[in-house]
């Protein structure tokens, strides 16, 4: 305890961190406050139900805006959808792959390409949107005064909250974007503890514990499973610069278990929720229709979680191959004059990270499956379904991916200033900077 207290000691003792942790506080205060501002022309208290599905999965993520009709009720997951579209782009476009290239120009125009797709996305989403969730006897103006409005309204505010991840990626800690879908899922975490423990009742604190102390080891694991990488050992050969030796150390590249992140579940997510919308049109006419409807409708059947599962190993395979690119990992390590030891250079070199990154795939998407399905298995055991989306799946995911990313970076200020950092060694463990990047 008093080493934690004197490393928050230390932390707003430096000037530039603190204002930057003020700095984030601050812009997650008006992100928060946003999401409580009702679209003008809707009736809160004739809104439905609670979001389910789909919808209740970007609810989660925006931290209940798009159940209350916000005026941040797509937040920045048109901006997400975007980015996810531009990062294909850049793989099969040969034009996205030049701007790939150019630098920090070709950065720039990709921004500029990606803040025009996310107002267009938004603009349709933001029908869809209007349509599917606020109900006809919530709006109390004009439909069409208020569907355009609410359009206006719901794009500002998309692109207000992309202008607040920028901010806090530029002036504040962590990444911005990352920061505001965890504190809308964090936001959901008091109200599911509580709901959680009056399911249980008086008698049930011995329950609920034993339900926390699980939880901490799920934890425990996905980060893990977030942490863990493959050393490839490069070895650089010696170069003599202006009467100086550069180079002959042995340094590695660091190939991650989970490369590919959270996508594969976001991808897989949006799929499964197919088979139920469709079977939906012809449930009246054929039992197998309906027997499809039922049974992907509740997301605890076995038959559910199989096909989810295996759509995620897929997803992971597909998001590994264009995202990591052997070909070019190998090209720049044989331009820097660096080697893999035992393995030549160039094409033997490809083929050699790419066997590694295969090998390590498999276990990597499977456990990544097992994450995913365990809100499920927490369900079945008795948790409450609010307080089970923390157990796994991409709420979790999210989460332990931001504060991992975040605590590195106050690592680096602390470290920089020759402050004793989070951990004990005085660096984290797998620590990017502590490895070379070919």
């Amino acid at each position: 305890m008093k080493k934690f207290i004197t490393t928050v000691k230390n932390i707003f003792s430096i000037e530039d961190l603190r204002i930057r942790i003020l700095n984030t506080i601050g812009l997650l205060i008006v992100f928060r406050i946003g999401s409580f501002v009702v679209l003008p022309g809707v009736d809160p208290s004739r809104l439905g139900e609670a979001a389910t599905g789909i919808f209740g999965l970007i609810d989660t993520f925006l931290g209940g805006s798009f159940s209350r009709a916000s005026i941040f009720g797509l937040g920045i997951m048109p901006y997400i959808s975007a980015s996810i579209v531009l990062q294909l782009l850049t793989v099969g476009v040969p034009y996205f792959q030049k701007l790939q290239k150019e630098g920090e120009s070709g950065r720039k125009r990709i921004n500029q390409i990606t803040r025009v797709l996310t107002i267009l996305i938004t603009l349709a989403q933001g029908v869809g949107y209007i349509t599917a969730t606020i109900p006809d006897e919530a709006i109390v103006i004009n439909k069409t005064l208020f569907m355009t409005s609410a359009l206006i309204l719901l794009t500002a505010g998309t692109m207000f909250c992309m202008w607040i991840g920028e901010k806090i990626t530029e002036k504040g800690i962590g990444n911005g974007i990352s920061m505001l879908i965890m504190i809308g899922i964090i936001s959901a975490l008091p109200g599911a503890i509580i709901s959680e423990s009056l399911s249980k009742g008086g008698g049930g604190i011995l329950l609920l514990l034993l339900e926390a102390v699980i939880l901490f080891f799920v934890v425990v694991g996905v980060v893990a499973l977030t942490e863990a990488v493959r050393r490839i050992p490069v070895q650089y050969a010696k170069q003599v610069v202006g009467g100086k030796v550069y180079g002959g150390q042995r340094q590695y590249i660091p190939i991650k278990v989970n490369a590919s992140g959270v996508m594969p579940i976001i991808f897989a997510q949006s799929l499964m929720f197919l088979p139920a919308l469709i079977a939906q049109i012809w449930a009246e006419d054929s039992d197998i229709a309906s027997y499809i409807g039922t049974t992907f409708s509740d997301f605890t059947s076995w038959q559910y979680n199989l096909v989810f599962a295996v759509m995620i190993i897929l997803f992971t395979f597909f998001y590994t191959a264009i995202t990591v690119n052997p070909e070019q990992i190998a090209e720049d390590m044989k331009r820097n004059g660096g080697f893999v030891p035992g393995i030549k250079p160039g094409g033997p070199t490809a083929d050699f990270i790419d066997n590694i990154i295969s090998r390590i795939t498999l276990p990597g998407s499977i456990l990544l499956a097992l994450v995913a399905i365990m809100p499920a298995f927490a369900i079945i055991a008795g948790v409450s379904s609010e307080f089970a989306q923390f157990y796994g799946g991409t709420s979790l995911l999210i989460m332990v991916g931001v504060i991992l990313d975040t605590l590195r970076q106050i690592e680096s200020y602390l470290l920089m200033r020759h402050y004793e950092g989070m951990m004990k060694s005085g660096n984290m463990k797998n620590d990017p900077s502590s490895y070379a990047v070919a």
